[in-house]
C-alpha cells in the first residue's frame, strides 16, 4: 500500500542557493515532471513500467548566475498513482554516501545506483549519480547524489491525507551558492544494462582522459567513464498510474533560508504558513490504455463461529494477484477504486457490541499519527478490529485498527460507519479510510461501502472483527452453507466484478444441535413484589426472558394474581401530546433528548423498565420508563414504556410501547391486553433487536399493593413470538409461562366491617320502602371482604310484582361499559364505593340482571373514569321466608365505605310485612375475609318513625 513517490522532485531539492539581493522574488520559473519511454516518447500506457522520469526545477533569476533567494526547504507531491519499489534496488548507507573517495563519487555500491542528477551551478552544470540510500526513521525511501561537493538527500514518504500519493522532500539544503535549477531522472528499471554508462561512479563532473561522453538528442547526459554493469533484477523500480486520468499534475511548496516556513507535526509544509510558495504543474502525462489492465481480485470470508445466531468476529480478506507489477515487461493490474462488500442475510450487527464501546470523533482520527499511541487518536474502546495489508512495494506488513465512527458526524454521514487506520512508525505511514456500513431497515442485512479507496497497490488486505461475548456480529440463525458477496470496481473503468466467498454454520447456538424447521418459543417468567406482606403497599418485580435460537419476542400480555393492584390515586396521565412528542424523537439525536426533558411529566411515572438485547452471553442493556396514561384502543387505562434508544456512540431515538390495561370487572384482576397493545420492536433502524430480557420495576412509592388473602396464585404471562419469518405472522409462536405468587401474614390482617341498614318511606304493612345499606372499614391495613351475605329480616320480603325490567346477560355485556345497554326500567337503584386507590369515588346504577337462579341477579355497577367494578348478589330466601342477597365473589380491593341505595315505592323491590316500626328487626350478615376471617353480625334495621315509634 506504500508508495515510494518516485522521489521525483527531489531535483528540485537538490538547487543550492546563491545569496540574492534584498527584495528579491523566490519561487520557481520551471518545474516539470516527463516520463518517457526509452525511445523518448512520454509515457502513457496505464500500468506499464517506463524507461525513465525526468523532473526538473528552475529557480528564478535575479541574472543569469544569480538566482531569486536561497532555496533552504522544499517538499514535492508525485503524480497520484505513479508508484516506486524501493526494495528492487540495494541501499546504501548514508554515511558510505557521505564519505568520498578518490575518483570516485561516494562509497555507494554502483548498484545503488537509480538515475543521475544534473544541476546548474553558476552557469556551470554538475553531474552525479543518485542512490538510493537506507530510508531515515519514519521515511519509506530516500535518494542522495552530491551537487559542487554538497551532499544533497531527499526523504520519500506518504502524505499523511488523501490521496496518499508521495512526498519527496528536502530539509535544510546547505546555503551553497549558485544553485539555479536542478534535473533528476530516476529509471524505470534501474538494472537495465542500457543505464550501465551512467551508473554510479561511471559518472563524473570531470572529463577524464580516454572516457566517452553520450550526450542524448536533447538533453545532455553525464560525462561517463564507461560502463558500471550491475546485476539484473527482475523488478522494475517504477510503474505507471493504472487508472486513465489526465493530464496529471504535482503540487509542490518551498522555502528560502531568507524566509523559512513552518512544518506540521508530520514533517510536511504547514501551508497555513506564507512563507511557502506554492503551486502546481501539469506533467502532461495523460494515462491510456486502461482497457488492458487485468482486475481480478477475490475475498475470502469466515466468521469467527460457526455456531447459529451467535455473537461473531470476521476475518475478511481481499487478495490481488498482479504479476505485473513486479514484471519488467509486463503490466499491472488496475488498482480497486471502490468495494462493495454484502454478508449474507441472517449475519447483521449484534446489539451486545455497543455496552461499553465508544466512537472516535473526527477531530480524533484526524490525531493518528505513524507513531500516535494507543488512545492518542481514536479511542480504544472504539476498536472493533485489527486490520493487515502487504504490498509488493515493500518488505513490511503495514498494521492497522478498525475504529467505530461517531454516528453521522463521518465523512460517510451514516449510523454505522468505521474508519480504517493503517500506521508503520517506522515507514511514516498513515493511510485513513471511512468505510459506511449499510444495515438494510426490513432484514439487517449489512452492506458496506468503501469508495475513492487509495491508488496504492497491494497483493492481500486483512480484515479481522473481534470475536468474543460483545463480537460485532450475530452469524445467520440456521446451519447451512451462507456466502459473502463483494462486487469491486477498478480505478481503470469498465465494469465492476463480482466475487464471493462460502462458509458453513454447523452448530446450533453455543455448538448444539442445528436448528429446524420453526424455531422453539418457551420463554421464562419471573415475577412478584419484592415484600410480599399482605396489605403493604411494595415494588413490584417482573422479567421475561428467551434463549438464543428461539423465537424473538414480538409482543406479550401479562395478568396479575388476584388481590395485585395499584394505587391509582395521586397518579396523573401522560398526556396524549406527550406521549406523540416521544414517538417523534426519532434520529441521531432523539435518544439523547429523551433522556434530558423525558416526554411524560414525573407525576405520571410509575416505574421503570431494563431491556437487554443481543445474542450470546452478554447483553446490552438498555433503561426505560413506564408511566400511566389514559384510554388507548378501547381500554380505559394504559401504560406507556419509553425508553431512549442510545446506548455506547448509537442513538437510535426513542422507543414508545403503549399498551392497554385492563382491570376485569368481575374480580378487578389486571391484565395487559396484547390485542390492544404496541408491538415490541423487532428491528430499530437497520438494528435488529434481538430482544433477550425484558424486566419491568413498578416501584412508585405505595403504588402496588399486596392482597389480603394469602393463598397461592400465580402471575401469567403470554408471549407471542416470530418463527422463521420474523416479518410474517404465518408462523408466529405463542407460549405461556407462570411465576408463582403468596402474599404472607394474612392472618395477621384484622377483619371487622361494619353494617347499618336503614328503611325510608312508609312504615305501615304492604307499603314498599327504599333501602340504604352501609359497609365500613377499619383502618387499613385491614383484610378485604371475599364474601358477603345480608338477610333482611321477617319484616320485609321481596316485592315480585314491581319486577318489571330484567337485562339480560347479552345486553349486560354489550358495549365498552358493562350495563350500558341495559333498559332503564332494569335499574332498581345505586351504590357508591370510596377507596383509597382511586382520586374519585366508585358509582353507578344497580340492575337486576338475568340468572341462571330462580330470581334475577342484582349487580351492582360501580363506575370511574379509570376502572369499573360489577359486584354480582344472587337472590334468594332462606327457610323462614327472609330475603337474602349473597355476594359470593367481592373482589381483593380496599375500600373506606360502600353505600346502596334501592328505589322504595312503586319501583321498590321491598314490601313490609308488618309495621316496622313496631318492635326490633335484625338483619343477619355474614363476611368472610380474603384472609379467611368470618364476622356474623345482626345490625338492626333502622327505620323514620313517628315520636314515640321509633324502629330500631
Amino acid at each position: 500500500m506504500k508508495r515510494l513517490l518516485s522521489a521525483l522532485m527531489l531535483a528540485a531539492a537538490l538547487a543550492l542557493c546563491a545569496a540574492a539581493p534584498a527584495g528579491a522574488a523566490f519561487g520557481l520559473e520551471e518545474f516539470d515532471v516527463a516520463v518517457t519511454n526509452e525511445d523518448g516518447s512520454p509515457a502513457t500506457e496505464a500500468g506499464t513500467h517506463p524507461f525513465q522520469m525526468r523532473t526538473s526545477v528552475f529557480f528564478n533569476r535575479l541574472s543569469p548566475s544569480v538566482p531569486d533567494g536561497e532555496f533552504k526547504d522544499g517538499a514535492f507531491e508525485q503524480i497520484v498513482g505513479l508508484v516506486a519499489t524501493p526494495t528492487v534496488v540495494p541501499q546504501c548507507e548514508t554515511v558510505d554516501f557521505l564519505t568520498a573517495l578518490p575518483g570516485r563519487n561516494s562509497q555507494c555500491p554502483d548498484a545503488t545506483a537509480v538515475g543521475y542528477a544534473s544541476s546548474e551551478l553558476d552557469l556551470i552544470t554538475s553531474y552525479a549519480p543518485v542512490y538510493n540510500l537506507a530510508p531515515s526513521p519514519g521515511m519509506i525511501a530516500k535518494l542522495g547524489f552530491v551537487a559542487a561537493n554538497t551532499p544533497v538527500t531527499i526523504e520519500v514518504g506518504l502524505k499523511h491525507s488523501y490521496p496518499y500519493n508521495g512526498l519527496a522532500a528536502v530539509v535544510n539544503l546547505p546555503q551553497t551558492a549558485g544553485a539555479l535549477a536542478s534535473v533528476v531522472t530516476l529509471w524505470g528499471h534501474p538494472a537495465d544494462p542500457v543505464h550501465d554508462p551512467f551508473r554510479g561512479n561511471c559518472v563524473s563532473n570531470v572529463q577524464p582522459e580516454g572516457a566517452v561522453q553520450v550526450i542524448a538528442p536533447d538533453f545532455p547526459e553525464p560525462p561517463s567513464y564507461g560502463d558500471c554493469p550491475t546485476s539484473p533484477s527482475e523488478v522494475p523500480f517504477l510503474t505507471l498510474p493504472r487508472a486513465c486520468q489526465g493530464p496529471l499534475g504535482t503540487n509542490y511548496a518551498i522555502a528560502s533560508w531568507q524566509n523559512p516556513g513552518a512544518r506540521l507535526p508530520n514533517g510536511e509544509p504547514n501551508l497555513a504558513d506564507p512563507a511557502w510558495v506554492t503551486g502546481s504543474a501539469l506533467s502532461q502525462i495523460s494515462i491510456t490504455e486502461c482497457a488492458k489492465l487485468g482486475f481480478s481480485p477475490s475475498i475470502v470470508a469466515q466468521p469467527t463461529s460457526n455456531s447459529a445466531e451467535s455473537p461473531s468476529g470476521l476475518d475478511f480478506g481481499l487478495n490481488v494477484d498482479d504479476q505485473g507489477l513486479t514484471s519488467a515487461l509486463g503490466r499491472a493490474d488496475s488498482d480497486i477504486k471502490k468495494a462493495v462488500v454484502t454478508l449474507p442475510e441472517g449475519m447483521s450487527t449484534n446489539p451486545s457490541a455497543a455496552a461499553g464501546l465508544d466512537a472516535c470523533s473526527e477531530a480524533q482520527l484526524a490525531a493518528e499519527t505513524p507513531d500516535s499511541l494507543p488512545g492518542q487518536g481514536c479511542p480504544q474502546a472504539s476498536k472493533i478490529g485489527t486490520v493487515e495489508v502487504e504490498t509488493p512495494l515493500l518488505e513490511q506488513t503495514i498494521h492497522g485498527s478498525i475504529y467505530v465512527a461517531t454516528p453521522f458526524a463521518n465523512p460517510v454521514g451514516s449510523q454505522l460507519a468505521l474508519y480504517m487506520v493503517l500506521q508503520d512508525p517506522g515507514l511514516g505511514i498513515v493511510v485513513k479510510q471511512a468505510i459506511k456500513v449499510e444495515p438494510d431497515p426490513v432484514t439487517g442485512r449489512l452492506t458496506t461501502v468503501t469508495e475513492n479507496i487509495p491508488q496504492l497497490p497491494f497483493s492481500h488486505f486483512t480484515l479481522r472483527f473481534r470475536e468474543g461475548a460483545r463480537a460485532p456480529l450475530t452469524t445467520p440463525p440456521g446451519c447451512g452453507s451462507y456466502a459473502a458477496e463483494a462486487v469491486l470496481t477498478p480505478w481503470a473503468g469498465g465494469v465492476p466484478i463480482t466475487t464471493s466467498s462460502a462458509f458453513t454454520i454447523a452448530t446450533g447456538p453455543a455448538g448444539g444441535p442445528c436448528p429446524s424447521g420453526i424455531p422453539p418459543f418457551k420463554p421464562g417468567l419471573t415475577a412478584g413484589t419484592i415484600n410480599n406482606a399482605a396489605a403493604h403497599y411494595s415494588p413490584f418485580y417482573l422479567r421475561l426472558t428467551r434463549n438464543d435460537g428461539e423465537g424473538e419476542l414480538t409482543g406479550f400480555s401479562v395478568k396479575l394474581p388476584p388481590g395485585l393492584i395499584g394505587k391509582l390515586a395521586g397518579v396523573s396521565f401522560c398526556p396524549e401530546a406527550a406521549i406523540a412528542a416521544a414517538r417523534s424523537r426519532t434520529g441521531p439525536e432523539g435518544g439523547a433528548e429523551e433522556l434530558a426533558t423525558p416526554s411524560c411529566p414525573a407525576g405520571s411515572e410509575i416505574g421503570r423498565t431494563l431491556a437487554g438485547a443481543g445474542v450470546g452471553p452478554a447483553l446490552t442493556y438498555v433503561p426505560g420508563k413506564v408511566y400511566l396514561a389514559g384510554p388507548y384502543n378501547g381500554a380505559a387505562l394504559s401504560i406507556v414504556a419509553i425508553t431512549a434508544a442510545k446506548v455506547g456512540p448509537f442513538d437510535l431515538g426513542t422507543v414508545v410501547i403503549r399498551q392497554a390495561l385492563r382491570v376485569d370487572p368481575d374480580s378487578a384482576e389486571v391484565t395487559l391486553d396484547p390485542a390492544a397493545s404496541d408491538p415490541l420492536p423487532h428491528i430499530i433502524d437497520g438494528i435488529p433487536v434481538h430482544l433477550r430480557d425484558v424486566r419491568a420495576y413498578v416501584d412508585r412509592p405505595n403504588f402496588t399493593l399486596n392482597p389480603t388473602g394469602c393463598k397461592p396464585s400465580i402471575t401469567v404471562a403470554t408471549l407471542f413470538g416470530s418463527g422463521l419469518d420474523s416479518l410474517s405472522p404465518a408462523d408466529d409462536a405463542t407460549a405461556t409461562a407462570t411465576a408463582p405468587f403468596q402474599a404472607a401474614d394474612c392472618a395477621a390482617l384484622p377483619f371487622k366491617p361494619k353494617l347499618q341498614i336503614r328503611l325510608k318511606g312508609g312504615i305501615k304493612r304492604g307499603s314498599f320502602p327504599a333501602l340504604r345499606a352501609e359497609v365500613t372499614y377499619p383502618k387499613a391495613p385491614y383484610a378485604n371482604i371475599a364474601r358477603a351475605q345480608v338477610a333482611l329480616p321477617h319484616s320485609e320480603f321481596l316485592a315480585q310484582e314491581h319486577i318489571r325490567t330484567i337485562c339480560t346477560r347479552v345486553q349486560f355485556a354489550q358495549g365498552s361499559v358493562p350495563g350500558q345497554n341495559c333498559p332503564a326500567g332494569a335499574i332498581y337503584g345505586r351504590a357508591r364505593a370510596i377507596t383509597p386507590l382511586l382520586d374519585e369515588p366508585l358509582e353507578g346504577p344497580v340492575f337486576l340482571r338475568s340468572s341462571s337462579n330462580p330470581l334475577p341477579d342484582l349487580v351492582v355497577a360501580l363506575r370511574s373514569p379509570k376502572v369499573n367494578v360489577n359486584v354480582v348478589g344472587r337472590i334468594d330466601s332462606i327457610g323462614d321466608g327472609r330475603i337474602r342477597t349473597t355476594f359470593t365473589t367481592v373482589p381483593d380491593a380496599p375500600v373506606a365505605r360502600f353505600v346502596l341505595e334501592m328505589q322504595g315505592g312503586k319501583k321498590g323491590l321491598l314490601v313490609n310485612s308488618t309495621n316496622i316500626c313496631r318492635g326490633k328487626h335484625l338483619a343477619t350478615a355474614n363476611f368472610t375475609g380474603h384472609n379467611g376471617k368470618a364476622v356474623r353480625i345482626t345490625p338492626a334495621v333502622k327505620a323514620k318513625c313517628g315520636k314515640g315509634k321509633r324502629g330500631s
